[in-house]
């Protein structure tokens, strides 16, 4: 005997049940509104979603730093244990229903600080990107040590030195055809890098001899 279908509606991929919870949600949401409005609630209802899955990915510690209930960060743990597909969408459905009511200084502060983690996140990828061209170019570039003291004018300019010769002593292949080999000194010289660029604002980095930028001008 087949399964009778439930009567009720698509919003954005989900299926709405009539009467069910999220029903008679949407439609108080709705209700006396005109159409311009009721696009505005939508699309405020899908940005606070989002806003919700994206909090499955926040930092520990940023998540702590958050004015959110003990209830809305167990939801958020219980989401990220979910495995099951069902069970996943509806616990993402009580979370989107917990950041409808979060007031709006802790909305505010949820949208900081997930700015901050991305522009945080995009700045240290740019950062080891560049740590991963200037550790090339030490190896193969003879010049290239000399502009990195240059720059760089607190760095250990022996133990750089050390560390390049050693690395191109690595590099070579045992064998006629073999790959090149990477030792312990290709990645300290990458250390070394990076944790210099660490150090500099992360807009004086595109100033650097070997950036992506000065490469293709």
């Amino acid at each position: 005997m087949s399964r009778k279908l439930k009567k009720g509606y698509f919003v954005r991929g989900e299926f709405v049940a009539e009467g069910s919870e999220r029903d008679l949600e949407l439609k108080a949401e709705l209700k006396g509104t005109d159409e311009q409005s009721r696009t505005d609630l939508k699309r405020e209802s899908t940005e606070l979603q989002k806003l919700g899955a994206d909090l499955l990915e926040l930092r520990a510690d940023l998540l702590a730093r958050l004015d959110l209930s003990d209830k809305f960060k167990d939801a958020i743990l219980d989401a990220k244990r979910i495995t099951n597909f069902e069970g996943k969408r509806r616990q993402m459905q009580f979370i989107g229903k917990l950041m409808r009511k979060l007031e709006p200084e802790v909305l505010d502060a949820v949208k900081k600080t997930l700015s901050e983690e991305a522009t945080g996140s995009a700045a240290d990828n740019l950062m080891l990107h560049q740590a991963e061209i200037w550790r090339d170019r030490l190896i193969a570039d003879d010049d290239a040590s000399a502009q990195w003291i240059t720059q760089n004018p607190g760095c250990d300019s022996q133990e750089l030195r050390a560390l390049i010769r050693q690395a191109r002593k690595d590099a070579k292949p045992a064998k006629p055809g073999a790959l090149p080999r990477h030792g312990r000194a290709y990645r300290e010289i990458f250390r070394l890098v990076r944790e210099q660029l660490g150090a500099i604002p992360p807009h004086d980095h595109t100033d650097t001899p070997f950036s992506p930028a000065r490469e293709a001008s």
